[in-house]
């Protein structure tokens, strides 16, 4: 009885924590943006009986690079021209045609909120410019790559913000920049603003609704780099978007997963992840996310702490991170270990 009043206890403290104190009331729920790419409709219908077009949604990543080995460079452009959103966002096509499909996606909008992201030199992997939009970013040579990196961010982040001035070294794309700068060599990473994120810290973000959704495009994420030959990657994952990790982990090649920021990733343990890959969790001393209730209880919470000593993953140092957003800060001994996890020296 005691037991369950403790539980009841913790319950309510997230509760009250999600319903107004701490500012979490901010929040304002969204709606997912899921399934098959704009234009899925038109690209199954242009298919033929004797040559049917993989499904947008349905077909594995395998079997989309499979089909685009069968095509000449003529039936290649044609596709590209005629169903940029498609072709763009369709794991497992060529990394070169999905840059220049969702270049054509970009400018085919005509918003300037996106201008910046088909200029010259942009490698955009992914676009959907559905609700707040979602976008998905490579820094370095994916195709000749020795060691890939995935960063999936928390809240606020979506393909408007992704380009918004920041403080340096934070968002999806300034971490990403941070990270591949700190790894060097021939590495890659991938700044992914690929799902609908909470925005602020109100039930969105206190419950798995978004990132149950999130971790399904995740792990279609690594499934696509596997089929067009890129190496095992390591998710760097911030806050909110550990959660996404955390329920992608067992679907995914992952060889590390990091955390960091993190409310939970709705496992007790890291062996509740299911998953084959080394687990690090790291949290600064100066974070706010340690004020938050480690409970899940009736979809409301994420579960242990996995910075602490029960969850059972790999420490990182984190004494000289500030603020809940400083993890890739120049000269922190955090980027230092991340740098080093990315390239596979770390043990």
């Amino acid at each position: 009885m005691r037991r369950f009043a403790r539980t009841m206890g913790a319950a309510v403290l997230a509760v009250a924590v999600v319903a107004g104190t701490a500012g979490w009331a901010a929040g304002d729920s969204q709606v997912v943006v899921t399934g098959p790419p704009p234009g899925a409709a038109a690209w199954r219908a242009a298919g033929t009986a004797e040559r049917p077009l993989p499904d947008p949604w349905t077909a594995t990543p395998a079997e989309v690079t499979r089909f685009f080995a069968g095509l000449d460079a003529d039936r290649e452009r044609e596709l590209l021209r005629a169903h940029p959103s498609v072709v763009g966002n369709l794991e497992g096509t060529p990394l070169p045609l999905r840059y220049e499909a969702n270049r054509l996606a970009i400018t085919a909008t005509g918003e300037a909120r996106y201008a910046s992201l088909a200029a010259a030199g942009r490698q955009i992997l992914a676009f959907d410019p559905r609700g707040r939009g979602q976008v998905v970013e490579v820094f370095g040579d994916l195709e000749q790559a020795e060691h890939v990196s995935v960063i999936v961010p928390g809240a606020d982040n979506d393909a408007v913000s992704h380009d918004a001035p920041r403080k340096p070294a934070t968002g999806p794309a300034g971490t990403a920049r941070a990270l591949r700068a700190a790894a060097g060599g021939r590495g890659a990473v991938i700044a992914w603003s690929g799902y609908t994120t909470p925005v602020g810290v109100g039930m969105d973000a206190a419950s798995g609704r978004l990132a149950e959704a999130g971790a399904v495009r995740l792990a279609r994420l690594t499934a696509g780099l596997d089929a067009v030959g890129a190496p095992d990657p390591v998710l760097f994952c911030h806050s909110y978007g550990s959660v996404v990790c955390g329920l992608a982990a067992r679907h995914t090649d992952a060889r590390d997963i990091v955390v960091f920021g993190s409310p939970g990733m709705r496992a007790g343990r890291v062996d509740g992840l299911r998953t084959g890959a080394r687990v690090w969790a790291a949290r600064g001393p100066s974070d706010w996310i340690a004020d938050v209730p480690n409970v899940e209880v009736g979809g409301i919470g994420h579960g242990a702490d996995p910075a602490s000593a029960g969850f059972g993953a790999r420490r990182i140092p984190a004494g000289d991170v500030e603020g809940h957003t400083g993890y890739f800060a120049p000269g922190t001994r955090t980027l230092t270990a991340f740098a080093s996890i990315a390239r596979g020296e770390s043990r």
